[in-house]
């Protein structure tokens, strides 16, 4: 009843005002008829009140996004479906739910005659240019009762999640070095045809799935083991991102790491659609949901996307080589470099030799601060230790760029007589 009370509205608070005055002229002035109008006035919001006080508004909410998963400037639809279990009719609902800012105003919307088995859907739109992974939803509502005397407030707790990936862009095929390995074991082995035991296993990796786990060769060795997958022949990259806050520079959308952000994920729909199975690697280490053995360039590429979606700047002096070393070596390596500081440079000479085949785009980053600006020494840094590098400006087409990266030199690793790797093609 107290909830009911305070929820009055301006027109419930004029209805009790306007009772209590004539209900006091009637006595002043002595008519009876008065009296009963300002009762009848007075006890229409009480009764009100008392009514919604004991009813329970059994309101359900269904929020769906479609899709989950979209780029950013991209527009998505969330769809509401509400219904009303309860018995109680009401006579309007004032929704509003609340969307982060970035993704737009909060909508808002009146709905009317809602009574038992009511039911009704509502659409709007959300659209952002800023990559990241959002959060739709509580939703508000302001139940009203038909007169329009009272509004109580009601609240749905869940919300929906809305993943906003980097800005791609269609990059043009150019040669690509890197080892040939099987997906998952790095070499290849025919199908075999025998019992179950027939198998050959491996030791268990971060990211393997537990269903591979051979328990029967885990128990024997005393550590886990999971089978090799009998999978086509497949190449494997390595797409490395430095994100470091001292690497980059400028802010917000328009900040080098944005743009090296953006090239990440061009490359990673590139690479992916070429064939090979790609992992992300940070300046923190390898990103855990990073599997190479998926072999479809649409299960490949969502789990990057979103990865990248959610990448921040990290204050880390410097990169992590945890990833580095663990014994697998070969494949192509491609890389997203910032600015190059001495003490990268041994962490840059290991990447190279860790990998058959490593290029880089190295982004000028002091451009983004000053358009003006002397070129940077990041590109020749790379060069120096063996890699194929081409820088990046604030105005340079990524396609073009990625063009210049395939015309640029072998690295050192492929010079020799050995001649470069043959080029990858898709999986079967």
């Amino acid at each position: 009843m107290r909830e009911a009370l305070a929820g009055l509205t301006v027109r419930g608070r004029a209805f009790i005002a306007a009772g209590i005055t004539a209900i006091v002229c009637a006595i002043v002035l002595g008519q009876p008829a008065l009296t009963r109008v300002g009762v009848l006035v007075l006890a229409l919001p009480l009764v009100t009140a008392l009514v919604l006080s004991r009813s329970r508004y059994k309101l359900a909410l269904v929020r769906t996004v479609t899709p989950q998963l979209v780029a950013a400037g991209q527009p998505a639809r969330v769809n509401l479906a509400l219904t009303n279990e309860g018995r109680t009719p009401s006579g309007v609902l004032l929704l509003e739910d609340h969307v982060p800012y970035v993704l737009g105003t909060r909508p808002r919307f009146v709905l009317e005659g809602i009574g038992h088995g009511w039911r009704r859907h509502v659409t709007y739109q959300v659209r952002s240019d800023v990559r990241g992974r959002f959060e739709i939803g509580p939703m508000s509502v302001r139940v009203s009762d038909p007169f329009g005397l009272i509004e109580l407030g009601r609240a749905f707790r869940t919300t929906v999640p809305l993943t906003v990936t980097p800005r791609t862009v269609p990059l043009p095929n150019i040669p690509l070095g890197g080892a040939w390995t099987g997906s998952g074991d790095n070499r290849p082995r025919a199908f075999a045809t025998g019992s179950a035991e027939d198998v050959t296993v491996r030791e268990y990796r971060r990211g393997d799935d537990l269903r591979r786990v051979h328990w029967r060769s885990s128990a024997r060795v005393g550590e886990l083991m999971v089978r090799r997958e009998e999978q086509p022949w497949q190449s494997r990259a390595t797409l490395f991102l430095d994100n470091r806050l001292r690497s980059h520079r400028g802010q917000g959308i328009a900040s080098s790491l944005e743009a090296a952000v953006s090239a990440a994920a061009s490359i990673a729909v590139h690479l992916s659609h070429r064939g090979f199975t790609v992992r992300l690697v940070t300046a923190t280490g390898e990103d855990p949901s990073s599997a190479w053995h998926f072999r479809d360039a649409d299960l490949n590429t969502g789990p990057l996307l979103e990865a990248l979606a959610v990448v921040q700047a990290v204050h880390q002096p410097q990169l992590d080589t945890a990833w580095l070393a663990e014994g697998t070596h070969g494949g192509l390596t491609v890389a997203v470099f910032g600015a190059v500081e001495a003490i990268d440079v041994p962490v840059i000479r290991r990447m190279q030799l860790h990998a058959g085949s490593a290029m880089a785009i190295a982004l000028d980053v002091d451009a983004w601060v000053s358009p003006n600006a002397a070129p940077g020494d990041a590109s020749g840094a790379l060069a120096q230790q063996g890699w194929r590098v081409t820088p990046l400006r604030p105005r340079d087409r990524l396609d073009s760029v990625w063009q210049d990266l395939g015309r640029s030199g072998p690295t050192s690793s492929m010079v020799g007589g050995l001649g470069a790797p043959p080029a990858p093609q898709a999986a079967r």
